[in-house]
C-alpha cells in the first residue's frame, strides 16, 4: 500500500489567492485518497491584503502571524483524524518574486523571525538549514519566475498540478535531475476548479513534521503526477 501526501495547496481563509474553504480541502483530498496534506499558504504582503477582510499592514509580526497560524489551525482541528495536517509555507519575501516553500517551518521559527520578509534567498537558506528546514523553489519556471541558483535551495517542485498557469514543469524536473537537487510535487490547490491528483507516495504514512523531514531528507518518496508515477 502506499501513501499519498499533498505538498501544495492554500486554503481560503489566509491566502488572498484562494477560495477553499476548509470543508471543501477535507472533502477533496478525503475522497481523493490522501493520508496527510501540507498546507503552505502564502506569506507575502499580499497576505494581509486578504479579499474578505480588512487587514492592516500595520500589524505587527506577532499579529501577522497569527493570522498566518489561524488557516493551519482551523484546518487540522477541522479535519480531525479524517486528514493528517502538517504546517508548511510559501514565501515571497520583499526582496524578489519567487515562491519558496519551507518544508518543516514551525510556528515557533516564524514567531522568531519577524525578518523574514527582507531576508535574501542567499541569507534565508542557511537559517533555515539551522532549524531543519528545507527551503524549495515553488513552479521555477513559471512566468515572472526567475530561477535560483541551485546551490542555494535544498530542491525545486517539479510538478505543480495547477495546469492553467504555465509552471513547465517538464523543465523544472530536467533542471533537478542535472543540479541533484531534491523534488517535490504538489496539486497547487486553490478552489472547487482544481485537481487533486499530485503529490508524493510513501511507503508509510507522513504524520507529522518529523515523519515529513525524514522522507523529504532521505529521497524515499515517489514524485506523482496525476496518479501516475513520474519518479
Amino acid at each position: 500500500m502506499k501513501f499519498k501526501t499533498e505538498l501544495h495547496c492554500h486554503s481560503g481563509d489566509v491566502s488572498a489567492c484562494s477560495k477553499a474553504p476548509v470543508e471543501l480541502i477535507i472533502d477533496r483530498y478525503t475522497a481523493a485518497g490522501y493520508h496527510s496534506l501540507v498546507l503552505t499558504n502564502h506569506l507575502s504582503r499580499f497576505t494581509y491584503k486578504n479579499k474578505e477582510f480588512d487587514h492592516s499592514e500595520d500589524w505587527d509580526w506577532t499579529q501577522k502571524i497569527d493570522f498566518f497560524m489561524y488557516g493551519y489551525h482551523h484546518l487540522k482541528e477541522a479535519a480531525g483524524d479524517r486528514l493528517h495536517i502538517i504546517l508548511g509555507c510559501e514565501l515571497r519575501s520583499n526582496t524578489d518574486e519567487n515562491d519558496y516553500q519551507l518544508y518543516g517551518v514551525t510556528e515557533k521559527f516564524l514567531r522568531a523571525t519577524p525578518d523574514i520578509m527582507n531576508m535574501s534567498i542567499k541569507d534565508l537558506g542557511p537559517l533555515c538549514h539551522e532549524h531543519g528546514i528545507l527551503l524549495f523553489q515553488a513552479h521555477p519556471f513559471r512566468n515572472g519566475m526567475r530561477i535560483k541558483k541551485p546551490e542555494l535551495l535544498d530542491g525545486v517542485e517539479v510538478v505543480n498540478g495547477n495546469l492553467g498557469a504555465q509552471s513547465r514543469n517538464d523543465i523544472a524536473y530536467m533542471w533537478a535531475k542535472r543540479y541533484g537537487l531534491k523534488m517535490s510535487a504538489g496539486s497547487d490547490f486553490h478552489g472547487e476548479s482544481h485537481d487533486t491528483n499530485t503529490g508524493i507516495w510513501t511507503d508509510h504514512p507522513i504524520t507529522t513534521r518529523e515523519e515529513l523531514m525524514e522522507v523529504l531528507n532521505s529521497g524515499n518518496y515517489e514524485i506523482v503526477n496525476k496518479d501516475e508515477l513520474l519518479v
